[in-house]
């Protein structure tokens, strides 16, 4: 069996060079067929939305920006347990663990509490693995649109604590809207 017979595919055509007629050689049958392709796309639907005015909805399974939860008494759910950071597939999120001191109660609600939390963006996936990760249902993704904004640099692209950790404003409006329920 010779190499030019084997087709791995199955999908192996075998070409001739055959002289073009001379219809073929004009190009008149091939530019009417292009032109009946464009007169029946011009008669269709456009697929364009037009973005100021009409907003597109998103997916019901959209996974926007990453947060980090507070509860009720806006002290952070997060423990630092680490199982995010073993969860996430692309490595992007750090952390280190601290204990917790007596006079800090009122941060942070268990003894451990991560004292470095970040995640880089440049390697996030919005996978959403770390979200069902954690225990403590202490981080999520938002369906706010904003992911991330554009920079230069690459220290812009690392999200602190400072930038993911809910505002405490959120969290008590929160707390407000489950105790009405």
């Amino acid at each position: 069996m010779s190499i030019e017979t084997i087709s791995l595919s199955g999908r192996k055509k075998v070409v001739s060079n055959k002289e073009m007629t001379f219809w073929e050689r004009l190009y008149l049958v091939a530019i009417v067929k292009g032109l009946f392709i464009t007169i029946k796309h011009f008669f269709k639907k456009k697929a364009t939305i037009h973005y100021p005015e009409q907003v597109r909805e998103m997916s019901p399974v959209y996974r926007g920006q990453h947060m980090l939860k507070r509860d009720e008494q806006g002290r952070e759910n997060c423990t630092a347990c680490g199982l995010c950071a073993l969860s996430c597939p692309a490595e992007a999120i750090t952390m280190k663990a601290a204990e917790r001191k007596a006079d800090e109660k009122h941060l942070y609600r268990e003894e451990k509490y991560a004292e470095i939390y970040e995640i880089n963006m440049l390697r996030c996936i919005f996978c959403g693995l770390c979200e069902e990760a954690c225990p403590k249902d202490a981080i999520y993704l938002t369906t706010s649109k904003v992911l991330v904004p554009s920079s230069y640099e690459r220290e812009d692209f690392i999200f602190g604590k400072d930038r993911l950790v809910m505002p405490l404003e959120m969290a008590m409006k929160n707390a407000q809207l489950n105790n009405a329920n």
